[in-house]
């Protein structure tokens, strides 16, 4: 079967430019985010972690909601007034830095609107895929979703750290506005089939029954568990003491775009091959791809040489794709199209929640430790959780299946 079968569907076609094209823009807003904290405000990596923090907070919040109205609503809608929202919210911040009236106060809370949109995108945008292609496809067509948003990731990190060094981070946030409005206009025009919508239960009620479908599935839960850890420290040590590091040693923004770009670059040519590589396991190589996480924070603790750094941001891309396309594939197969936003949620929620506080806590450590000793440690906890998940069973011997998931 060709890897072109999902592009085939008009209904795919428009999910993966909507999706594509909106992350043209936000891949520059990390970097101009960053460097507007700490360049044009003249903040710490606190202030960083702060206004960080500022976006992840409503999104944990507000997750488990996004997930339950994504499975009440038409899914396309609801990522269509996500979109909306967060680009509404990025042009004020940067219209705030164009003016020069911009305040850290001022970005933490538009950041909070966006996080709050973030919430009701996420679960949407992961549980309309198997509407819009066969579940034989599924795993090709999550390969392409990512390849295309990874691909947008390489011109955006390279092109969003020239931008802020040649201008300023107000003109990379600019156009990440413009690109939410461009793809809500493409997922407007979706059209999915009825019949998805839950029946007139409260919402109390969709939350407990997601609850119970997610704790009844111990691969599910133990690797959300994983993340929990994994993402509060490697998240949070990339987005703030990378730029930091970078800053002190390797020159500043350009030279954090193209560590980051390295990272993106390894996530597509991982995307190309998740196209056609199949294992049967999916979830034991998902597990055994974490590992690699460790390496760019290592390489960044002492700093190695900014090549080294490239180098092990490419491996730990390459490695973070193949994790990405087989979980969310397994999860997709085993849970059933009706609740998949919900269980997405959870999901979401537990890999996410302790984010605000590795964002909110890691600069202070970082000050009081030093940056070597805190990525150091970083690094460990995520080999050290990652080995963990490996005593479940169900990760070991969960196979992959084509079929669709039955309905409950």
């Amino acid at each position: 079967m060709s890897h072109r079968g999902p592009l085939r569907e008009r209904e795919f076609r428009l999910l993966f430019a909507g999706r594509t094209i909106s992350m043209a823009g936000s891949a520059m807003a990390p970097i101009a985010l960053a460097f507007a904290v700490l360049d044009t405000l003249h903040g710490t990596t606190t202030d960083l972690g702060l206004v960080l923090a500022a976006r992840a907070v409503p999104t944990v919040v507000f997750l488990l909601f996004g997930g339950v109205f994504a499975d009440r609503l038409p899914r396309h809608r609801v990522m269509v007034a996500s979109n909306l929202v967060s680009g509404a919210s990025q042009a004020l911040v940067a219209a705030l830095l164009l003016g020069g009236q911009a305040h850290i106060w001022e970005l933490a809370a538009l950041a909070a609107v966006n996080g709050t949109s973030t919430a009701f995108f996420f679960p949407a945008s992961n549980g309309i895929v198997p509407q819009v292609v066969d579940g034989s496809l599924l795993q090709e067509a999550n390969a392409l979703l990512r390849l295309g948003l990874n691909a947008t990731n390489i011109g955006g990190a390279a092109i969003g750290g020239l931008v802020v060094a040649a201008t300023s981070p107000g003109f990379a946030i600019a156009f990440d506005a413009a690109t939410y409005g461009a793809a809500a206009i493409a997922l407007g025009a979706l059209r999915l089939p009825p019949g998805l919508r839950s029946a007139g239960t409260t919402v109390l009620h969709e939350l407990r029954e997601g609850w119970r479908d997610f704790w009844a599935r111990p691969w599910l839960w133990s690797i959300v568990l994983q993340f929990g850890a994994v993402n509060a420290v490697y998240f949070a040590a990339i987005q703030i003491l990378g730029p930091a590091v970078s800053r002190a040693h390797f020159g500043g923004a350009a030279a954090w775009g193209v560590i980051l770009m390295a990272m993106s670059l390894g996530l597509v040519c991982s995307g190309f091959l998740m196209l056609r590589f199949k294992p049967r396991r999916l979830l034991l190589v998902a597990t055994l791809a974490v590992f690699p996480f460790a390496l760019p924070l290592l390489a960044l603790a002492w700093p190695a040489p900014l090549a080294v750094v490239i180098a092990a941001a490419f491996i730990a891309g390459f490695a973070q794709e193949i994790f990405g396309v087989s979980w969310v594939t397994a999860v997709q197969q085993q849970i059933p199209q009706e609740k998949l936003s919900r269980i997405t949620a959870y999901d979401a929620l537990g890999s996410w929640g302790l984010m605000p506080v590795g964002l909110a806590v890691l600069g202070p450590i970082s000050a009081a430790a030093g940056a070597r000793a805190t990525l150091v440690g970083c690094a460990v906890v995520t080999v050290v959780a990652t080995a963990a998940v490996l005593l479940s069973h169900d990760v070991r011997t969960l196979e992959r299946t084509d079929a669709p998931a039955a309905a409950s």
